[in-house]
C-alpha cells in the first residue's frame, strides 16, 4: 500500500517562532517517515504585501535552514522553494479562474490584513487561489492546517471538487491533518492569541533563533495569571496554562508531573525551569543551523527539492491544462 501524502508550507517572513516549531515543524519531522512528504518555503505567498528584496532571500534561506536543521531529511521528504516550481503560478492562474469573487471576499485572512489599509494588493485577494494550486498540484492526502488555514482547506476542497465535476476526475481531494497530540502555543502577553512573529511585541513571542539569555528574560517576563498556583486550567488560568503546554512539549514531562513538580512553589521556580526547558530544545537546533548555513549545502539541498518537486508538477499542470482544452506541444 503506497504512503499517503502530505503537503505543507511556511512563509519567509519573520522568524519562525516556538509555536511554529511545536505547532507544526516537530510533526513535519515524525511525518516524513510515515508519510510521502512535500515541505515547501511558499515565498511566492510572502510577495502578496511588500517585501524588501534582501531581507525576503535572507529569510528564505532562513526558514529552508531550520527545515534541515529542525530535522527534514531532504533524502526521505522533498524540501523545495514554491517559486522554483513554476506550475505552481501557472495551476494559481487557472485556479483564479474557478474561484468566484464571492468565495475570496469571504476569506477572514483576507479581512484581517487588509483591515484599515488605505490600499490593498490583488494578490493578497487571490492568494488563496494560488493555495489551492499549491495542494492540489501534488494530489495531497493531507494537509496539517491550523485554525486560521482551515477556510483554505475548504476552498480547495470545493475548487478540486468542481474541476473533478467539470473537466472530469482529476484531483485528489485533500483532508485535513489535524495531530491527535500537541499544544496550540499561545502569546507569552495574551494567552487569547496565538504565538505570532508578525507581533509588534517581540517579547510575545520566541523565536527559534532567539539566543539563550532572550529566551531566559522573555519568559521571565512572561504573563501569569493571579495567585501563584502551577495548575493546568485554560478557561480559569489561560497564562499559566499556556506555559505548562510550553513545558510539556519541550520536556518528557506530562502536564500532571508538571503540575505536581511545583505544587507550593509559585511562579519563580517553574518559570525558570520552563526557561531551561525551552532553551534545550531549542540550542541543538540553532547549533545545526549555523552549520547548515556555513556549510554551503543548502542551495544544493534546494535543487534536488525543486528536481523532483518538478516531476509530479510538470505530470499535473499537464493533464489539467488538455482536460481544459488547451494544446500541449
Amino acid at each position: 500500500m503506497s504512503k499517503l501524502r502530505v503537503l505543507s508550507g511556511m512563509q519567509p517572513s519573520g522568524q519562525p517562532t516556538l509555536g511554529n516549531y511545536i505547532g507544526a515543524l516537530k510533526n513535519y519531522v515524525k511525518l516524513q517517515h510515515t508519510h510521502d512528504c512535500y515541505f515547501m518555503v511558499v515565498d511566492m505567498h510572502a510577495v502578496t504585501v511588500p517585501q524588501d528584496p534582501a531581507a525576503l532571500k535572507e529569510q528564505t534561506e532562513s526558514v529552508t535552514a531550520l527545515y534541515l536543521a529542525a530535522g527534514l531529511d531532504p533524502n526521505v521528504a522533498t524540501v523545495f522553494l514554491q517559486s522554483t516550481v513554476h506550475e505552481h503560478a501557472e495551476l494559481g492562474w487557472l485556479m483564479t479562474t474557478l474561484t468566484n469573487m464571492g468565495e475570496l471576499e469571504r476569506m477572514t485572512q483576507f479581512k484581517d490584513k487588509s483591515a484599515g489599509k488605505d490600499s490593498v494588493g490583488a494578490g493578497l485577494f487571490t492568494y488563496p487561489s494560488l493555495m489551492v494550486a499549491d495542494i492540489l498540484l501534488y494530489n495531497a492526502d493531507l494537509v496539517p492546517v491550523g485554525d486560521d488555514q482551515k477556510q483554505h482547506l475548504e476552498l480547495t476542497r470545493d475548487l478540486a471538487q468542481r474541476f473533478n465535476s467539470r473537466f472530469g476526475d482529476t484531483f485528489t481531494i485533500p483532508e485535513p491533518y489535524i495531530p491527535k497530540v500537541g499544544a496550540r502555543i499561545m502569546s507569552l502577553d495574551d494567552a487569547s492569541k496565538k504565538m505570532s512573529k508578525s507581533s509588534s511585541n517581540a517579547g510575545s513571542y520566541i523565536a527559534m533563533l532567539d539566543a539563550p539569555d532572550v529566551i531566559r528574560k522573555k519568559i521571565s517576563r512572561a504573563v501569569t495569571d493571579s495567585g501563584r498556583e502551577v495548575k493546568f486550567d485554560p478557561q480559569h488560568k489561560p497564562e499559566v496554562s499556556n506555559l505548562i503546554s510550553i513545558y510539556a512539549e519541550c520536556s518528557d514531562k506530562s502536564i500532571a508531573e508538571i503540575e505536581a513538580q511545583y505544587e507550593g512553589q509559585g511562579y519563580g521556580p517553574f518559570k525558570k525551569d520552563l526557561a531551561e526547558a525551552v532553551v534545550a530544545t531549542l540550542e541543538p537546533i540553532q547549533i545545526r543551523y549555523n552549520e547548515i548555513r556555513q556549510s554551503g549545502e543548502l542551495y544544493e539541498v534546494l535543487k534536488q527539492g525543486k528536481e523532483r518537486a518538478a516531476v509530479q508538477a510538470d505530470a499535473m499542470l499537464k493533464q489539467v491544462k488538455e482536460k481544459m482544452g488547451f494544446i500541449i506541444l
